[in-house]
């Protein structure tokens, strides 16, 4: 085939585009899950794996969703649970059912058949186990290395905030708050993080494929070839669209495996003929079309360039280069985009400062969510979510709703994050506290020690979990919508791993590869208070829908936090009628109650509360203020 005829075919749909969940949400920080010695060893582990299958399952049908199980048998065979994995692994008990847990976050869970681990709900994921090609593919990706950053303009400012050897240097530290008047300056953009991914699927597609590839009836070795059911685990990586709709079953967005009967699927297709159209098809969501150089509507710039494979290293980005529409462009090696591209269906709060922010149901473009470069901000998310991010936060506080699939903070730093999900991991963050209501393990990984400053002396303090300690309306709707079980919480039970995470591309000093990341700590019951979120003057619901309505926080609190809550309002309470009860004469009266309110008014400037206050005023007037 010509590069004329590749071209032109290439700007014709469907288009394959890489999934940005695994590499965002899937890997995991363990040097053991990291398999360098190529096709060869993971064949090996897959035959490690299938001396662990699990029974022919009778699946039960959990609150999460009902499972479409396919209509070709691929959700029947060869499954494997976390024993499985530990067995062919070596990997502790905890670390296995890790990885299946991690699985199932990242298996899509729409567009076709889908696999039932991607909607089975915690209890249900160990006896649902892992088909083993999805544990190969996921294993595959665990050799991927984030986008690079670019080094800090000013090194020595750094090392002044951050004078102490750790992740944060050199990189880290540019999302301080005394740096952040450049942080998105050395931080990739998703432009440069989606063409690394592009790159990396690109350059080991072949050996994917060859994992997947079976040989022919005759026995013949040398001749591959890839079959439907097999076809269809590339869904881990890969998403098809045209040019009506970007949700495409990937089986059928091929010619040869496409309307394939039910009762007769297609036949067995060679392996070099389904990688030659892979490649053909395979471009930057953003673009569409990686081949002749043009100008969208949108304002995003393609550039020419063959189909070839590149080098990692050349599919990132090395500076930016000036657009003919004035926007910032980015090179990776296959396309051009600008830096502001975000990808679809992504509701983005970026870049607030000193502000309050209300994202709803109805503002949500879908379940995809990113929090990133707030300051002195308290943000609200309140709906049903699948993924969130919030990353680079300072000085804020983060309300999220109820979140199906993954929660993931990274490089926060004096951030209070209120979050009810099925699964959080916490990355690289200072002096944070979190409120969780959470059914799986947090895991805590990377530089999350805090040196915080009290009384003039330096104090070293863990970060700080809590309960969950908040409510709205829609609460448990939303959690019932995703599959978040509110009658489980292991809020307390973190698993900590490494201090260094094998998948950047930062250089670290020697022997720190080896350390163990430092875990928050359980903050103290006497600590523990709710969290009141407005109500923004909300419409009373409808008589038949009022029992409908969260009215107290569905999270069962431990007892010595119930106790703890208890005490502190009965003091409360005993204050109020010593108050009342106390006689004094009416000018000393008005003295009192000039003092306390002083005293209130005091505390909300000093603790900037006071701002919340206009902007849920400003909020009654125009509903659209806190957008």
């Amino acid at each position: 085939m010509s590069a004329e005829t590749t071209s032109a075919a290439s700007l014709e749909p469907p288009w394959l585009h890489v999934r940005r969940e695994p590499f965002e949400y899937g890997l995991l920080p363990l040097p053991s899950l990291i398999i360098n010695e190529g096709v060869y060893a993971f064949r090996n582990l897959r035959t490690k794996l299938l001396e662990h299958v699990l029974p022919t399952p009778s699946w039960p049908v959990s609150n999460a969703a009902t499972v479409n199980v396919g209509s070709h048998g691929k959700f029947g065979k060869k499954r494997v649970a976390s024993a499985g994995i530990a067995a062919s692994l070596g990997l502790q008990e905890a670390h296995a059912h890790l990885v299946l847990d991690t699985l199932a976050s990242v298996l899509p869970d729409e567009g076709g058949d889908i696999d039932p681990l991607a909607r089975s709900s915690v209890p249900d994921i160990e006896s649902v186990g892992a088909d083993i090609d999805d544990v190969v593919l996921l294993l595959y990706i665990q050799t991927y290395k984030r986008v690079p950053p670019r080094a800090h303009k000013d090194a020595a400012a750094v090392a002044d905030v951050w004078p102490t050897p750790s992740v944060f240097d050199g990189f880290l530290n540019a999302t301080s708050p005394l740096q952040t008047r450049c942080p998105r300056r050395t931080l990739p953009c998703q432009a440069e993080e989606e063409a690394h991914q592009l790159a990396f699927v690109r350059k080991h597609l072949p050996s994917l494929l060859a994992l997947l590839a079976e040989s022919t009836e005759d026995g013949d070795q040398d001749a591959k070839v890839i079959t439907l059911e097999k076809f269809q685990h590339l869904a881990l990586l890969l998403r098809a669209g045209d040019a009506s709709t970007d949700l495409l079953p990937l089986s059928q967005a091929t010619p040869f495996f496409a309307n394939s009967d039910p009762d007769m699927p297609a036949a067995p297709v060679p392996l070099a003929q389904v990688l030659d159209w892979m490649l053909l098809h395979l471009c930057a969501a953003s673009e569409r079309t990686p081949g002749k150089a043009h100008i969208k509507d949108n304002g995003i710039h393609d550039s020419g360039g063959s189909e070839a494979d590149v080098p990692m290293q050349d599919a990132c980005v090395s500076g930016a280069a000036s657009s003919p529409s004035g926007g910032a462009t980015v090179s990776n090696g296959l396309t051009q985009m600008r830096r502001d591209w975000r990808p679809e269906g992504v509701t983005y709060v970026d870049g607030v400062t000193r502000a309050s922010v209300l994202k709803t149901e109805a503002d949500l473009k879908s379940g995809l969510v990113k929090v990133a470069n707030c300051h002195d901000s308290v943000v609200y998310v309140l709906g049903p979510l699948k993924y969130v991010s919030v990353f680079g936060c300072s000085d804020s506080i983060v309300v999220l709703g109820a979140v199906g699939k993954a929660v993931r903070v990274e490089l926060c730093e004096r951030v209070q994050l209120i979050v009810a999900s099925a699964r959080i991991c916490i990355a690289n963050c200072r002096e944070c506290l979190f409120n969780l209501g959470v059914n799986q393990r947090p895991l805590v990984i990377g530089d999350n020690h805090n040196l915080q400053l009290l009384n003039s002396s330096l104090l070293h303090v863990a970060e700080q979990v809590a309960p969950y300690n908040t409510f709205y309306p829609k609460l448990e709707a939303d959690l019932a919508q995703v599959g978040v079980d509110a009658t489980v919480n292991s809020w307390d039970r973190l698993l900590t791993l490494g201090l260094i995470d094998p998948h950047d591309s930062i250089s670290h000093p020697a022997g720190v590869a080896d350390a163990q990341a430092e875990g928050p700590v359980l903050l103290q019951p006497e600590r523990f208070t709710n969290f009141a979120i407005p109500k923004w003057g909300e419409a009373e619901p409808q008589q038949q829908q009022q029992h409908l309505q969260t009215r107290a926080n569905p999270f069962l609190l431990p007892k010595p936090f119930l106790l703890a809550q208890q005490h502190r309002s009965k003091a409360v309470e005993n204050l109020k009628q010593t108050l009342k009860s106390v006689a004094l004469e009416e000018n000393r009266k008005r003295d009192l109650t000039t003092a306390i309110h002083a005293y209130f008014k005091e505390w909300l400037y000093s603790t900037g509360n006071i701002r919340q206050i206009y902007d849920l005023q400003g909020h009654e007037r125009d509903p659209k203020a806190m957008d």
